[in-house]
């Protein structure tokens, strides 16, 4: 569990710091047009929020209502970076609600 917990945490801090270099060196209005003109960018975009729904449905899942709202609000601002937090944060809660079925 603890490998997984870490394994999830170095993920998550290398795809933060990815999303951080973007930012510095790219122009994401001028290039990321290319999403919402692009055929494969809109697929793209609607499978990133889909993704985003689904990890909504899980977290809405495992906690209470006003958890739940406090967690599932960031992730369409900050992504999966949020749900690599929320994953960390409750991954032996996870396993144990899963493991007792």
């Amino acid at each position: 569990m603890a490998f997984l917990r870490l394994s999830l945490a170095v993920i998550g801090i290398a795809f933060g710091a990815l999303i951080v270099w973007a930012v510095i060196v790219g122009d994401f209005w001028s290039e990321g047009s290319w999403l919402t003109t692009n055929p494969w960018g809109i697929v793209s975009l609607a499978d990133l929020y889909f993704g985003f729904l689904l990890s909504a449905v899980v977290i809405a899942f495992f906690e209470k209502p006003t958890a739940a709202i406090l967690w599932i609000l960031p992730v369409p601002f900050l992504g999966n970076v949020w749900v690599v937090v929320w994953f960390i944060y409750r991954l032996p809660m996870l396993r144990a609600r899963l493991k007792s079925r």
